[in-house]
């Protein structure tokens, strides 16, 4: 019995010291620039986090993110913003707005393929009721989504405006939830559970000093590689590899911060660079996957005023500057991709269907063996 009760704590003791640990955490450090101070989109002065989850029942598996550029009121101090598209099967509404006036006005929702309407009402009820806003007559939305209908009863529309609006008034400088929660509560990512991952770079001074955060909604196939090893080949789970593994649709939201002054022409180069990153995790951005970057600049030297009848002048970093920020945005992509692995759980759901985590610990032997961590 002593002994039994033994060997018992030891896999206690295992289990808990890899649950709930980023990659970092565990020893697998992506790219070579240095990560902020909490290594997640936070780090980026000003960004703020919040989540809604719904788990109820055996098939409700669904939430809310949201992402807010700066605690004050976006609509009347607007920030510059752009949209990549990597594959445009999937809904980013608010687009053509971001695209013609290069700025966003109002919180960055993300939630699942059929809730799309439901984040547009509950944020231009949120825009309309904050003081200030009394007069305003249109608001554009920004709302994203993956979908999440293999663990989560989808056609239910069980995200509510009040779970939207939760979201964005409990959104919080405080390093942010990953994993199973929020947007990312039903998702899937290369065959395993899937959800919100985020990450982080800091660059020297000498480089400009500034700050790019990501934070992800991962819900794609395609053939995992982590640290440059095919973790999808090594584990048998591939896009591909048998029947039961066909389905590589479903989705990225990718969503980058910086406090770096830049324009949305800059913007939008920057978030071309998160793709690759995206690419680099092994996400082929499938027929059926949308896969979004929304980009936007925190900095207040290139704020937009709302209804200014002034002619203003911008100071933003020029394009020879950029390089370190597109590394930066690369970087912190994969990282987060990762990490929304690393700290999912197992989960199941919508008619009894169930997703396991990546076996993190099969995987650190695999990267001991491949020389990528220490032994």
């Amino acid at each position: 019995m002593k002994f039994r009760l033994f060997f018992l704590l030891i896999f206690i003791v295992q289990l808990s010291t890899y649950a709930q640990k980023t990659a970092r955490e565990l020893g697998i450090k992506t790219g070579v620039m240095p990560v902020g101070a909490t290594n997640t989109i936070v780090d980026v002065k000003g960004v703020k986090v919040g989540h809604t989850t719904r788990i109820k029942g055996d098939s409700i598996r669904t939430g809310v993110t949201a992402i807010l550029p700066h605690g004050g009121n976006i609509f009347q101090d607007k920030v510059p913003a752009a949209v990549f598209v990597g594959n445009g099967f999937g809904k980013l509404a608010g687009t053509t707005q971001i695209n013609e006036l290069g700025n966003i006005e109002t919180p960055i929702i993300l939630t699942n393929t059929l809730n799309v309407a439901t984040g547009i009402d509950a944020v231009i009820k949120y825009t309309l009721n904050l003081p200030g806003n009394e007069n305003v007559r249109s608001v554009n939305a920004i709302v994203g989504e993956t979908n999440d209908g293999y663990l989560n009863d989808i056609r239910g529309q069980h995200v509510s405006t009040s779970d939207v609006i939760s979201a964005i008034k409990n959104a919080s400088t405080d390093k942010p939830k990953q994993g199973n929660v929020g947007a990312g509560t039903g998702t899937i990512c290369f065959g395993y559970k899937g959800g919100i991952g985020t990450s982080s770079r800091k660059l020297p001074e000498n480089l400009g000093g500034y700050t790019v955060g990501v934070l992800v909604q991962s819900n794609f196939g395609g053939v995992l590689d982590i640290g440059g090893v095919n973790m999808g080949e090594k584990l048998k789970n591939f896009a591909f590899s048998d029947e039961l593994q066909n389905n590589v649709d479903g989705s990225c939201m990718i969503v980058v911060a910086t406090d770096a002054p830049l324009t949305n022409r800059n913007l939008e180069r920057l978030a071309k660079r998160a793709f690759m990153g995206l690419a680099q995790t092994g996400g082929i951005a499938s027929n059926g996957s949308g896969d979004y970057i929304i980009a936007f600049s925190t900095a207040e030297e290139v704020r937009i005023p709302y209804q200014t009848k002034e002619i203003y002048k911008t100071e933003s970093v020029p394009n020879d500057w950029m390089s370190p920020l597109f590394m930066a945005a690369n970087e912190a992509t994969e990282e987060a991709i990762i990490n929304s692995l690393f700290m999912a759980e197992d989960m199941t759901g919508y008619d009894g269907h169930t997703i396991k985590k990546l076996p993190v610990e099969k995987v650190l032997s695999i990267l001991k063996v491949q020389g990528v961590l220490e032994e």
